[in-house]
């Protein structure tokens, strides 16, 4: 694989535009493509947002914002991410559109280009079946949100090469991130230990007839978690938990991968967590 000095982002939601952020930030060029002119202006926005609140915090130089700025192009045409070394796919969390994504790069960028997904509990190996090049195609979880989070998955399917592992391990070395190898199994790592840890708690609210507060403080207090459950489901998005939880449980029936019925309804109500103002907690901000 050659040296990757152009990535890709395709998808520039909350997810995709953190990923663009924390290449600019390390020295890459970023082609972000998303659907619509006003989504790109959109991700671009909160980008330089972003970085200006770092320049303000004193946590990044004026001069280099400016220069990451500079770094970032946005694109409603996918036919522009062809000089990419690396394209990172953040795009809806479903398996149909992403192999319809992933078939497509195949024919736009050149053969020596790698292909990543950032899904969180699809089967990279069933995303790479939809090309002719799968040993070009490999999973890259980074975690919400990202410039923030240090961990990111490189996660190996059934064809990856070893070039194509080793570069994305490398690229997020270069991120300043903290990589971790694995295989592709349901979950990776993480979210194969995390969702049903979750669930469990989520499943003690009522068991136990415990307060969100309490729960978060038995947990902080008693377990030495950073953040307590609750909050962090807030945080993640209870709509995005639920929808991991049902993957999960559809790949490998284990009952506490389930998502519990109180926190699905709570999604169907449209209470989300952080994003939506209220979940099991509410937020003004």
């Amino acid at each position: 694989m050659a040296e990757v000095r152009t990535i890709g982002v395709v998808g520039l939601g909350a997810m995709g535009a953190g990923i663009a952020q924390v290449a600019i930030e390390a020295g890459f060029d970023v082609v972000g493509r998303e659907v619509s002119n006003d989504l790109c202006d959109v991700a671009a926005g909160r980008i330089g947002h972003f970085l200006t609140r770092k320049v303000e915090k004193g946590q990044l130089e004026a001069e280099a914002r400016d220069a990451a700025v500079a770094r970032l192009s946005t694109t409603t045409d996918l036919d522009d991410l062809a000089g990419c070394d690396l394209v990172i796919e953040a795009i809806v969390e479903e398996l149909d559109p992403k192999r319809k994504l992933f078939h497509a790069l195949e024919g736009i960028c050149g053969p020596d280009a790698v292909l990543a997904t950032n899904t969180s509990a699809l089967s990279v190996t069933e995303i790479a079946g939809a090309t002719s090049s799968p040993e070009r195609v490999i999973g890259m979880h980074f975690f919400n949100p990202a410039p923030l989070m240090p961990l990111v998955e490189i996660v190996r399917a059934e064809l990856s090469s070893d070039a194509a592992f080793e570069t994305g391990y490398a690229v997020a070395e270069r991120m300043g991130k903290t990589p971790v190898r694995c295989h592709d199994t349901p979950g990776f790592v993480v979210n194969r230990i995390l969702i049903p840890l979750l669930n469990d708690c989520i499943r003690v609210l009522d068991e136990a007839r415990v307060t969100a507060d309490d729960l978060d403080a038995a947990m902080t207090s008693g377990a030495g978690w950073p953040m307590g459950p609750c909050t962090l489901v807030d945080l993640v998005g209870i709509d995005v938990h639920v929808h991991a939880s049902e993957a999960l449980y559809e790949k490998l029936r284990e009952p506490r991968m389930a998502p519990p019925p109180r926190i699905v309804a709570m999604r169907n109500a449209g209470l989300l967590g952080r994003k939506s103002g209220r979940g099991f907690y509410r937020y003004d901000d």
